[in-house]
């Protein structure tokens, strides 16, 4: 996920080129408080006019407590993008109330309740603590994401280049967002000229769990993308192992073996997980 800050009209007008599944129009962190209007406007007219491709398109507003937050949604939620990202949630209560906001919205411009749909950003120690019922706290909630700068300076400690001291948090809301079903997208990595940084830590979070990453520069989309394609050697072991499951199904043997390894049904689901992010569709022999 690209970041944009939503007062940039060259890189949000092009935006859907670079590469990334999916961007975010920032009119939050990334924008001065003397251009959150300007921003606002802007925003939405690339809504309505450009052209982003096959990219997710998602809105972060800006808090409800703030002078901008429901004038934000007010603006936003009528043009229906995929998304949209509520910095700072700490509480259903707060949550509920936004959610509220955005369906009295809907309501009023004769919009279905369920085609936007609402990301959740945990970045306060209290997020973390309420970050399962944050996550299941409705249907139309399908992802959750870490916010590394505020969350450290919630937790009064210094942003450390290996990020251990969010690493408990970033654990928590993977574990929510798995039992929940639904994504969880990791903080950005803030060095731009460290590939190799940035390599590493995308590597660590996809063992952890998560199933995207936020970037500030197009430079660093590539690597992430690398890091979450499989393999030419992944793809070709899960395409084996997905099709014997089919051979061994039809003959009603659930438990086979594949290059001499036991596979049973947690293995037959990972490696349709990894076909599945390789944009492979097996299809079993009638």
């Amino acid at each position: 996920m690209l970041y944009i800050p939503g007062n940039n009209p060259a890189m949000l007008q092009q935006g859907g080129v670079y590469g990334a599944d999916s961007v975010l129009l920032d009119l939050e962190d990334a924008v001065a408080l003397n251009q959150k209007d300007a921003a606002r406007i802007l925003v939405r007219n690339m809504l309505k006019y450009n052209d982003y491709y096959n990219c997710e398109v998602t809105i972060r507003v800006n808090h409800i407590d703030t002078p901008f937050g429901a004038t934000d949604l007010e603006e936003i939620v009528p043009l229906q993008p995929h998304a949209i990202r509520l910095p700072k949630t700490e509480t259903v209560e707060e949550l509920g109330r936004v959610l509220s906001l955005i369906e009295n919205i809907e309501k009023h411009h004769g919009l279905p309740h369920n085609a936007m749909k609402i990301h959740v950003m945990i970045e306060s120690a209290l997020g973390v603590q309420n970050v399962y019922e944050l996550a299941s706290f409705a249907p139309r909630i399908d992802a959750i994401t870490i916010g590394g700068q505020d969350l450290t300076a919630d937790m009064q400690i210094e942003k450390s280049k290996d990020n251990y001291g969010i690493d408990y948090a970033r654990k928590r809301i993977v574990m929510a967002a798995k039992a929940t079903k639904i994504d969880a997208m990791d903080t950005v990595f803030t060095d731009t000229e460290d590939e190799e940084g940035l390599r590493e830590e995308t590597s660590y979070i996809k063992k952890i769990g998560f199933t995207g990453k936020a970037v500030i520069n197009p430079r660093q989309i590539n690597i992430v993308n690398e890091v979450f394609t499989p393999t030419e050697e992944e793809i070709r072991k899960a395409y084996r192992i997905v099709k014997a499951y089919y051979e061994n199904k039809a003959k009603d043997i659930g438990v086979f073996a594949v290059d001499g390894k036991m596979v049973d049904a947690p293995v037959v689901t990972r490696a349709m997980y990894t076909l599945a992010l390789a944009d492979i569709e097996y299809e079993p022999t009638k």
